[in-house]
């Protein structure tokens, strides 16, 4: 069931994806409530795939590329309807519903398997520890999105082209709102993520910190968001140097969640399990 649940949600993240980027071409809004509902939908069947998988497996399912990549995009959905809900800014979706579906279109490229889990992985914090660290990312992933808009607005209001497409962008203001609200959400959930994870290797491997390159490359990602956040409440960064490092600080995201684990080979390389 988990396997036709997550196929269901990953037609609907298309499909989603198409009215949003139309709404780039037509301007109507009623393309973004479209586009919301059906990305409302794929996330309700989403979160049924996972239900599933967790039945099925007996574990929380985010211990493969396969997994990983489904439960990425899940929660970045999850913070953006919960962000759109309180602080509607649904432009953001043309970059969300994207990233969101590129995620999942590449999980279903990898294997859908269930396997009997290493014994290193059968622990309770397992969830706790990929809940606050996905949620952490999931966060960033929409201060990347808001960096993105920011930058496109803040180049078309210096080269005086404030008319069409720019028009429906929200104000620089907004955009930086964003990058300040992510960045102060995002940054204790990444820590608590760590944390988490640290506590986990204690009881697995009997330390804290084996300097793995998971490890090494997460504590480069939280020091990146450090900086940013002592220099906005202290310096006073704003704008277009906060937007720029939010992509910077995703991207290294990216790396630390695909790239460490596919290329440099460790203790949560998927090949070692």
């Amino acid at each position: 069931m988990n396997t036709i649940f997550f196929y269901i949600s990953l037609v609907f993240y298309s499909l989603a994806t198409i009215f949003y980027l139309s709404y780039l071409i037509v301007f109507k809004k009623i393309y973004i409530k479209i586009g919301f509902y059906l990305l409302l939908t794929g996330f309700l069947c989403h979160s049924l795939a996972l239900g599933f998988r967790i039945a099925e497996a007996g574990y929380f399912p985010v211990t493969n590329l396969h997994e990983s990549l489904s439960f990425f995009p899940w929660a970045i959905i999850f913070v953006y309807i919960l962000y759109n809900l309180k602080n509607p800014i649904p432009i953001l979706g043309i970059f969300v519903t994207p990233l969101a579906f590129s995620s999942m279109f590449i999980a279903s490229l990898f294997p859908n398997i269930i396997k009997p889990l290493p014994p290193i992985l059968k622990s309770i914090w397992l969830p706790i520890h990929v809940v606050f660290a996905f949620l952490g990312n999931a966060v960033f992933a929409l201060a990347f999105c808001g960096g993105i808009l920011y930058l496109i607005q803040e180049r078309a209001l210096k080269n005086k082209r404030v008319k069409g497409i720019y028009k429906i962008f929200p104000s620089l203001e907004s955009l930086d709102a964003i990058n300040y609200r992510c960045l102060t959400i995002g940054f204790p959930l990444l820590t608590i993520g760590i944390i988490t994870g640290s506590i986990w290797a204690s009881y697995a491997w009997g330390s804290y910190w084996q300097w793995d390159p998971k490890e090494t490359w997460s504590l480069i990602t939280w020091f990146i968001y450090a900086i940013l956040l002592h220099e906005r409440l202290t310096v006073g960064w704003r704008g277009k140097r906060a937007a720029i490092m939010a992509i910077f600080g995703f991207l290294v995201i990216i790396f630390t969640f695909l790239g460490v684990n596919l290329v440099l080979y460790g203790l949560h390389s998927y090949n070692s399990w």
